[in-house]
Parts: structure tokens; sequence; C-alpha cells
């Protein structure tokens, strides 16, 4: 399959199998991605805009994106309606970007809309246009699902950056919602936080009202300044008003202006910026009446019921084994303030894996001094990853203790489990990618006490 000349994977006498379809955006995503909304604008014109007849809760930021958009639509889940979700990365299952109320899209249906799209985009090239790229094909994927499956609304997250994201083809968005914003991406997105900031406040739309958690200043009157320039309103979370009750490596308590003891089960300081920020979007949305009115019984049953992997998440005990996607300085940072909270006396036995495009020298600078020893690895995406030997290099300046490459993913679960003592804490993280992966080989080589099983 060559740029601008994909073919038709349809075979005459069958339909295209799972296998074959996730072959075909495999091939397609070897060309790389391009900002810009002009080859969405027509994808989706030749799918008949499917995402015009939906209503969203947009989410941009650098970090925290994916809880608020776990939070928020589990919530809503919750209260009655039907809520579509669209994610990326993802760490169990490809199919987990794409869910309705929670549960992925199924093999069959994101097969036939595989062949959907791809007979547009052959209409497309036939045409002379730009070929999609692959997260263009399964952004229009997604809206066509949730079309066909009624969402009431759809909690959606930008991939990269905010105004020429894919997903920001949108127009009916009622509530743009942003994260903490800090660098990253940058001289992709911009060289200065404003710029950056610039770039994410691209989603906010007229008609919308802006939510957002507390940010630097420099952060907050680039968002102030391109609300008012689209007349909507803006809210700020105000986590300096957060009350925390209870906290450990499994969950937390806390109250927040009129909501009182909000238990939620991902831990971390920061999932309560994260929580409170989607206190804002639910007062936001019982006063506007957006749609049906969200009981505070929902909103508990929301907050406590919301599960998100590879963030903070304990998948084992004796030894604690937690996976988190810290991938950028702002992230490891908070990410060393959790383990010192929740883990002051313990020995520290890490698993590293991170892309070569990320900022693995100031991680490394964060993270690898609490560590007693810390393996390295190597990424599934052998294009991006920073091999191990590399790392390594980096990292062992930082640390007192021995320092591992080892490179495969399944030996260095095995070492590190087996350096470890019941009381430790082996800690593997830097990169979304490959935590999957690591929550396989824990739950299949039996380390893990967890009666539920990973899904």
């Amino acid at each position: 399959i060559m740029p601008g000349e994909i073919r038709s994977i349809r075979k005459e006498t069958r339909s295209v199998t799972y296998k074959e379809a996730r072959v075909y955006l495999d091939e397609v995503s070897k060309y790389g991605s391009v900002l810009g909304l002009d080859t969405i604008r027509g994808l989706l014109d030749e799918l008949g805009n499917p995402q015009e007849s939906l209503r969203f809760i947009h989410i941009a930021g650098t970090n925290g994106k994916g809880s608020i958009l776990a939070f928020t639509s589990t919530i809503l889940s919750e209260a009655g309606m039907r809520i579509g979700r669209y994610i990326s990365p993802t760490v169990i299952s490809y199919l987990e970007r794409i869910q309705v109320d929670g549960h992925w899209i199924p093999e069959e249906e994101f097969t036939e809309l595989v062949e959907e799209v791809q007979k547009a985009i052959v209409r497309m090239e036939a045409d002379g246009k730009a070929s999609p790229t692959v997260f263009e094909i399964e952004t229009a994927i997604a809206f066509l699902y949730f079309r066909k499956m009624h969402c009431d609304f759809v909690v959606l997250e930008t991939g990269l950056g905010g105004s020429q994201d894919a997903t920001n083809v949108i127009k009916n968005t009622m509530i743009a919602a942003f994260a903490t914003i800090s660098r990253d991406h940058m001289g992709v997105l911009g060289d200065t936080l404003e710029e950056i900031a610039h770039e994410k406040a691209g989603i906010i739309k007229p008609g919308c009202v802006v939510v957002s958690a507390s940010q630097e200043p420099e952060v907050r009157r680039v968002l102030e300044e391109c609300a008012e320039q689209k007349g909507c309103p803006i809210v700020f979370a105000e986590p300096e008003k957060v009350e925390v009750i209870e906290e450990n490596y499994r969950g937390q308590t806390f109250s927040y202006k009129d909501w009182k003891e909000i238990q939620i089960s991902l831990a971390g300081r920061y999932q309560i910026v994260n929580a409170v920020t989607v206190c804002e979007v639910i007062r936001v949305w019982n006063q506007l009446e957006f749609g049906k009115h969200i009981p505070e019984s929902s909103v508990r049953r929301g907050f406590a019921q919301t599960m998100w992997p590879g963030r903070f998440t304990c998948i084992s005990e004796k030894p604690i084994f937690i996976v988190d996607g810290a991938h950028n300085e702002d992230a490891a940072k908070r990410l060393c303030e959790t383990m010192k909270t929740y883990f002051p006396e313990k020995k520290l036995i890490y698993i590293m894996g991170v892309f070569r495009d990320k900022e693995y020298q100031k991680i490394a600078e964060i993270m690898a001094p609490m560590a007693s020893g810390i393996y390295t690895v190597n990424l599934p995406n052998q294009e991006r990853t920073l091999d191990a030997e590399t790392l390594k290099e980096v990292v062992e300046s930082h640390c007192m203790g021995n320092v591992y490459a080892v490179g495969e993913i399944e030996k260095a679960v095995a070492e590190a489990g087996k350096k470890a003592g019941e009381e430790d804490v082996i800690l593997a993280f830097g990169s979304l990618s490959y935590l999957g992966q690591v929550m396989e080989i824990v739950k299949r080589t039996g380390q893990t006490e967890q009666d539920k099983p990973i899904e």
C-alpha cells in the first residue's frame, strides 16, 4: 500500500476480517501524521458528516485529559445517558479507543466501518484528493459508530494539540474542557507555554462553555482571552478549596466546595485536580441544562466507579506493582510526589521505557534518584523508542542503585520481580504504550493477587 494508492482491501467473495482491517490501518500508519483539518473534512463529507448529528464535550490539555474524559463519561452514563468516548493512546486493546458507555466497539462493527471508510478514501483518491492519516480514519470511524449508536453526547479527547487536531473538525461543542497545560511536543505545538496554550485553546467554539483545571498564569491568560474572543463564559477549578480526607495507592476521598466526601478509585493527588475539574463540568452542565439533570447520586457513583488503566494503577500486591504513563516533565514531577507520599520508606524498583522524542533526560533526573534499581526496556514501537542501552546511560548518573539495560519487557518484569521483596514497590512507567503488555505479563505469570481480571 503506497501513499495516494490505497487500494480496496475488500475481497470479491467475502467481507474483510478484523485482522485484515487492522493490517490495512497499520499500513496507513506507516506514513505518519499531518496536522490540519482539510483532509478529515473531505473524508467526513464523503461519509455524510456523521459528526454533525452529535453533541460533544471536547477535552484538550497536556496531562490529565484522559482521566477527565473517564470521570465525565462515567458520570454521564450513570445519569442514564448514552455516552460515546474517544481516547488515545490506548493501554489494553486497540478497540479501547472507541467506546459507548464504557463498552469497546465490537470487532465486527469496527471491521464494517473500516470498509465503509476505506471506500470513501478510494473515492477521494479518484478525485485527486489527499489520503487521510490513520488518526483521521480512526476519528471518522468513531463518529460513524457514535451516530449509529445514537449517542446522547460524545466525550472527545484531542490526539495532539487542539486547533489543528483532527478531532477539532467538530462544530457542536457544548463544553470545551482543559486539563492542565504544560510543555510537551515542543516545536510541534509551539516553542513557549503560551504558544502551546494558544494551540490547545483552538477547541473553543462560539456558543460553548469553557471549563478548565487550574493553570499557570500565562496559560490562564491565553484561555481567558480566547474564550472572550469567542464570546464564551469560562470557569476555572479551584483546587485550593479541596480537603483531602483519606488517600492511599488504591484511591482517595476528598471534599470540594459543596461536594462532600467524594470517593475516587484513582490514586495520586493530581487525580483530585482532574476530579475537581469534572466537578465544575457537572456544575456547568446542570446550570445550563444541556441534557438530563445529573443528580448527586450519579456523580458519586460515577466518580467511585471510574477506572483508568495505566494511570497510577496498582496491578499486584506483595510486592506492590504500580504502572503509570508519566511521559513528560510535568507528569514525572507528579509521579515523584505521589511515590514519596504513598511509599516514603519503601525500596523502589523501576522498569522504564520512553520514546526518544520525549523529555527523557528530565524524567530521569526527577525519578531516578529515588530508585534502588532500574531496568530499562525497548518499547513496542521500534521506530520511536529510545533504546534500552541509551536510556541506561541517561538514568544511571541519577540512580544510586544498579541500572540494567534489559530490552525485553517480559524479562524486565521477571528480573524486577526477583529483585523485589514482599514489602518493596515495583514501578513501571515512562510511556503508556507498553503498560498494557506489563499488565498482561503480571496477570499471566501469576504475580497479581487481584481477583478481578484486567479487561
